[in-house]
């Protein structure tokens, strides 16, 4: 069997996508930018405002989907250590978010020279990074440094529910009859009959589980050697939830599932669409989603200080923003996350120790 390809292009193309609508809904959001030029199109930034954020769905189900097929490809879990399982995923979460929160508390401190603004996060509290670093802040209600950043602590949360639904399944299954996926598909049911239409529900992974749960099951019903009956089923419902409820965010993570599904199923999901300026952006979406929004606050702080209330100065402020956000997360990419300094940090203390166990005549362990 050919290895799995690094790259998923299909992939990369719907995170390339949905990563810059995300970044275009904060611009339009969060003002002053966007309130000066609305006058100029007051149509798309209505909408950018108003329905971009459900971009973060298309992020929920590809999340999922990959989640399956690292973590159970064929709906059986094959990590031996649940915990160790999650460790490893809240290191890589993270190490490039624990950078990007200190860049969004420079970027606020920077904006609050030029400007004052709802949208300006205030000066952080201790208590305040403990929380976001273990990934907490939202449980513990406590101020956001920076925008979206709710989403990677859910992401983890998500990724600890379907690791340990899975586990659970495993260990009552054992050898009998196979009961990682129905585990999984009576979350993501639970999710989209009933706790993805309760909003309090909002800061737990259950709420999210019907998007990023439809995701895990689009993997594992897109084995182009089964039958389609559970890609149908995937789909049929997905349609009876957003009949009893329609939901937007719902009907977008609903295509976005079969879409991955069909194409696995077809034989392109790595292949289409090609170029490589999708896979490029696909690869970068992490970082341009931590970084972007402390560089939009900057620029428009800088455009509110020298053309406030002025819409074509204010238009053009929020294009070099989005551009700017883009060049951000290139740089934070190549030199936060693919490096992972920390990861680097901990490697050079550990071959220290080594070393000085070796000098004093200990036996190093391989």
């Amino acid at each position: 069997m050919s290895p799995r390809p690094s790259r998923l292009a299909c992939v990369d193309a719907l995170k390339a996508v949905s990563s810059q609508l995300i970044v275009l809904h904060h611009l339009a959001f969060y003002g002053p930018m966007s309130d000066a030029a609305q006058s100029l199109a007051p149509g798309l930034i209505g909408w950018l405002s108003d329905y971009a954020r459900i971009a973060v769905q298309v992020f929920l189900v590809i999340s999922g989907f990959l989640a399956a097929r690292s973590l159970a490809p064929a709906g059986r879990l094959t990590a031996q250590s649940p915990l160790s399982t999650v460790w490893r995923r809240y290191q890589k979460l993270v190490v490039p978010y624990t950078v990007a929160m200190l860049v969004a508390i420079i970027g606020a401190a920077i904006a609050r020279t030029w400007m004052h603004h709802d949208s300006i996060p205030a000066a952080p509290h201790l208590t305040q990074v403990i929380a976001h670093i273990l990934l907490l802040h939202n449980i513990l209600d406590v101020d956001a440094l920076s925008a979206g950043v709710w989403y990677i602590a859910i992401d983890l949360q998500l990724f600890a529910l379907l690791v340990f639904a899975l586990w659970l399944a495993r260990a009552v299954s054992r050898d009998t009859l196979p009961l990682g996926v129905p585990t999984v598909a009576a979350l993501a049911v639970a999710s989209l009959f009933w706790f993805n239409r309760d909003a309090t529900w909002d800061i737990w992974a259950i709420y999210f589980f019907g998007a990023y749960g439809m995701g895990t099951l689009a993997y594992w019903a897109s084995n182009p050697d089964r039958s389609p009956v559970a890609l149908i089923a995937l789909g049929a419902v997905g349609v009876a939830a957003l009949t009893m409820d329609f939901r937007l965010r719902i009907a977008v993570a609903l295509v976005t599932a079969l879409v991955l599904a069909i194409s696995r199923r077809g034989g392109w999901l790595e292949h289409w669409p090609g170029g490589r300026v999708t896979a490029y952006f696909g690869k970068i979406s992490y970082s341009v989603f931590l970084v972007h929004f402390p560089v939009c606050l900057v620029v428009n702080a800088l455009v509110f200080h020298f053309a406030p209330g002025q819409p074509m100065l204010n238009a053009l402020g929020m294009l070099l923003a989005w551009v700017a956000s883009n060049v951000a997360g290139a740089v934070f990419h190549r030199y936060v996350e693919a490096a992972s300094p920390l990861r680097s940090v901990i490697d050079f203390v550990k071959e220290g120790i080594h070393t000085r166990k070796w000098t004093r005549g200990e036996k190093p362990q391989a």
